[in-house]
């Protein structure tokens, strides 16, 4: 479909009615690499309910068009210094909060956009609400801050939270809702009646999450300068919140991030649960076994060596690498889990690895005792 259909299924049907009725409008980057699609299913869902809805499309993020180009220009991967892949699938711009904006002043009731920045869908109404200037950077970076804090959903409510353990009713929890003046303060919180807990801890947390340098924050809309921000916890809300301000902005800079994807061959993985004494050089072993096995076939039908394998056994505190403790005992853990993931060029090839997982159960070690997911998926 190239678009989210949840968004359709679980966001819009269900409620569409209600947001008719009440006037909500709904910003969303459901539309994925096919915007135009996601608003024509979107039209069918309003026209089923009997609600006239004006649903707008922000396109021009795809640069398909834009290949041949590209590619002339030399482009290069710039951590390995590869020229630009052949099979190029898809490539898209990460747009800002103008086009949303746009939208809303001519009346949109539902904007969808294809690629964009996840901070965009709360800086789009902002400006169109509150018709800040694109020279207004100061604002702009609280705009977009207001968007940073809630674009990861309940993380910010208390997901993920270093103190997990004084955070209540994961089960129910509240997503955020932001309130924002035309000064740029807001206030961020959640609804009554919901779990999860909103806090300096928790919002400090999402600021930092995936910022890069925090004084120089590139989006395309502004340049932020997140490094004097403060977060005070206001008293009386259910389950918290907090008042925020203090972002600052420059220009931002001439250029757009792009993301492609291109076609690099086929990978499988393997999860199978191992118990019994030595668990863990039983899991090793397995998978090295199996990696054996699959690369003798491999010489004899003619195809080259994998192109990547990762092999670790969950239980062995194999994630921490040297850092690693290990057991007093020196039997290890008496349950672990091999979990090998295999990349190559052909798709036969990966084939031939998820046929060979399951014969490991009864030609290798004791207590494999199953394959989670069954065979492997290529």
């Amino acid at each position: 479909l190239g678009y989210t259909p949840d968004f359709l299924s679980a966001a819009m049907a269900p409620y569409i009615k209600d947001i008719h009725r009440k006037g909500v409008r709904v910003i969303s980057n459901a539309g994925g690499i096919n915007p135009l699609a996601c608003a024509a299913a979107l039209q069918e869902v309003a026209k089923k309910a009997d609600v006239d809805l004006k649903i707008a499309v922000v396109a021009g993020d795809d640069l398909m068009s834009e290949k041949e180009n590209l590619k002339g220009a030399g482009i290069t991967d710039l951590e390995s210094g590869k020229p630009f892949p052949e099979s190029v699938h898809s490539m898209n711009v990460y747009l800002g909060a103008r086009p949303i904006s746009r939208a809303l002043d001519l009346g949109a009731d539902v904007v969808v956009t294809g690629r964009c920045v996840d901070s965009g869908l709360v800086l789009g109404p902002l400006i169109h609400s509150f018709g800040w200037n694109r020279d207004e950077f100061d604002l702009l970076a609280a705009g977009s801050l207001a968007g940073h804090l809630i674009e990861c959903g309940a993380q910010c409510t208390g997901g993920i939270f270093t103190d997990w353990h004084a955070v209540p009713d994961w089960h129910n929890i509240g997503f955020p809702i932001v309130e924002c003046s035309s000064e740029g303060d807001f206030v961020l919180s959640k609804p009554p009646d919901t779990g999860g807990l909103i806090s300096f801890g928790t919002v400090a947390e999402q600021l930092v999450y995936e910022l890069g340098n925090p004084q120089r924050y590139l989006l395309p809309d502004v340049t932020c300068d997140f490094s004097k921000v403060s977060i005070t916890e206001i008293p009386g809300f259910d389950g918290g919140a907090v008042k925020v301000h203090g972002a600052k902005g420059s220009p931002p800079s001439t250029f757009y991030k792009v993301n492609a994807t291109y076609l690099d061959g086929f990978r499988a993985t393997a999860v199978c649960p191992v118990g019994g004494p030595k668990a863990v050089q039983k899991g090793k072993r397995t998978a090295e076994g199996i990696l054996q096995r699959t690369r003798l076939i491999f010489s004899q039908l003619g195809y080259e060596d994998y192109s990547a394998v990762n092999i670790q056994v969950l239980g062995s505190e194999d994630t921490y690498g040297p850092h690693a403790r290990r057991s007093i005992d020196g039997q290890g853990p008496r349950e672990a889990v091999i979990w090998l993931a295999v990349h190559h060029k052909q798709k036969e090839a990966v084939e031939i690895f998820s046929r060979e997982i399951a014969p490991a159960g009864t030609g290798m070690a004791p207590g494999l005792t199953g394959i989670v997911g069954g065979r492997p998926r290529v």
